[in-house]
């Protein structure tokens, strides 16, 4: 039977407040523009761009910010069903972001006690989750509780309605504790992952090491459930590991950069989307970069998901 959904999100959506003076501090920032933020649901709404039918669970806050997050994924053609409202008096959480130049970027984060990380577990369906074909979990999700045993629980489903999951390791330091804890819970899900996609600096977080090194990290991982684990290197390319053994490099596209941030979640949408489409891992690669090399040129990064004919225009463009 068919899935009604090629991919459901869980974990954190919230609010981006992006400068829209360039090239000065935040102390000097007077004007900001309002986008939808947080990995999982940039995730969601740039695979909704490029044509794959996408649900999202979470948790957003009662007033005008939870209903401006709801309200846009919906526009995006996300499905909602799966977003609970918060009714403990969190809020969203807010990132004011800083554009002092294409290199110097910053992030000024306010997430204590938000609505996202209050997602419960009682609060998971599981006939919501067993509509999917994959499982998306964001390793922010995994950062306190509750939100950390709901997105458990969601897991727990998917394993058991075979529902392949997908772990974006999405590392924020100021949510987690410890680097023990966060390489316990990060180990944890990666183990039980069908696919894991991160940067070199978040695969470290989850071995809790200072430099790892790519083959010895597939090689433990491969001991366990994934079957594909892609590892990125910034401007030096990204790399995809099979359990099969075939390791596949991406190359990094040129890109006229206005902000350092959205990169990764961008890659991450374009890369699932020719997954699902059953393309080569070569060019899920090739999407990823193009798809990154994209949303750094722009303001936003939900707002600056790609089309499908703007990666392609930029791959044979460069290519």
């Amino acid at each position: 039977m068919g899935k009604r959904y090629d991919l459901i999100a869980i974990g954190r959506a919230a609010i981006d407040l992006n400068a829209v003076e360039y090239n000065r501090p935040m102390e000097e920032t007077k004007t900001f523009s309002k986008y939808v933020g947080g990995s999982p649901a940039n995730i969601a709404i740039g695979t909704s761009k490029l044509g794959l039918s996408v649900g999202f669970i979470g948790k957003v806050s009662d007033d005008q910010h939870g209903r401006f997050i709801t309200q846009y994924l919906e526009e995006t053609g996300v499905n909602t069903e799966g977003i609970v409202t918060d009714k403990e008096g969190h809020n969203s959480g807010l990132a004011f972001t800083e554009i002092r130049s294409p290199k110097e970027c910053s992030i000024l984060m306010y997430r204590q006690e938000v609505a996202d990380l209050y997602l419960r577990p009682e609060e998971i369906s599981e006939a919501y989750i067993k509509q999917a074909k994959y499982l998306l979990i964001s390793g922010t999700g995994l950062a306190q509780s509750p939100s950390r045993e709901a997105v458990l629980k969601a897991l727990l489903i998917a394993k058991k309605n075979r529902v392949k999951v997908i772990m974006e390791l999405d590392y924020r330091a100021y949510t987690w504790n410890s680097k023990q804890e966060t390489a316990t819970y990060y180990q944890l899900v990666a183990q039980q992952s069908d696919i894991v996609i991160g940067t070199r600096d978040e695969f470290d977080r989850l071995e809790n090491k200072e430099e790892g090194v790519n083959t010895e990290t597939v090689h433990e991982l491969f001991n366990y459930q994934p079957e594909l684990i892609v590892i990125k290197h910034g401007v030096e390319g990204s790399f995809a590991y099979e359990k099969n053994g075939t390791v596949t490099r991406g190359k990094a596209y040129d890109a006229k950069v206005l902000k350092t941030f959205g990169a990764g979640d961008s890659y991450a949408a374009a890369f699932i989307a020719a997954i699902n489409k059953e393309k080569t891992i070569e060019t899920a690669l090739k999407f990823g970069s193009a798809a990154a090399a994209i949303v750094v040129s722009k303001h936003s990064s939900s707002e600056a998901m790609p089309t499908i004919e703007e990666i392609e225009a930029l791959i044979e463009e460069q290519d």
